[in-house]
């Protein structure tokens, strides 16, 4: 098992729980998962985990958080080519336009994205939510 690192920004705890319910999922796997803020993380870290979740609400209008997140993960894009990485977030509005623009961009960067789109969650991550994102982190514990 791998050690997967969740790198995410939450306004309202939201995409928290997601982040929290995808380490739970990747620590039943047996992976290791460090959870952290955008702040925390930079492309000379994506050596230290097998994949790397990156979690963001949608903003304004359905897009990443403009401060830290998008800072952080625009400075990341031309290391994605080849490294294995899921998105996911929350979204109150809107109808995951934001999602899909993020996923179009990690193509474009050749990245080697772990689901076939974005794990989305509208508000709070209900019950179904929660248990797809311990999914995603079971997917991920086997990179």
């Amino acid at each position: 098992m791998g050690k997967i690192a969740i790198v995410y920004w939450s306004g309202t705890g939201n995409t928290e729980t997601m982040a929290q319910c995808i380490a739970e999922g990747a620590k039943a796997a047996g992976a290791e998962a460090e959870m952290m803020g955008p702040t925390e993380f930079s492309a000379a870290r994506f050596p230290e985990f097998s994949a790397v979740a990156f979690g963001c609400p949608a903003m304004g209008s359905e897009v990443l958080e403009e401060e830290d997140f998008e800072p952080m993960f625009t400075s990341l894009e031309s290391s994605l080519s080849g490294r294995k990485i899921a998105l996911f977030g929350s979204y109150g509005w809107g109808d995951g336009q934001w999602m899909r623009d993020w996923y179009a961009r990690c193509e474009g960067a050749n990245a080697n994205l772990i689901q076939d789109e974005g794990l989305i969650a509208n508000e709070a991550p209900d019950d179904d939510a929660q248990e797809a994102c311990r999914q995603l982190g079971k997917t991920m514990a086997a990179c």
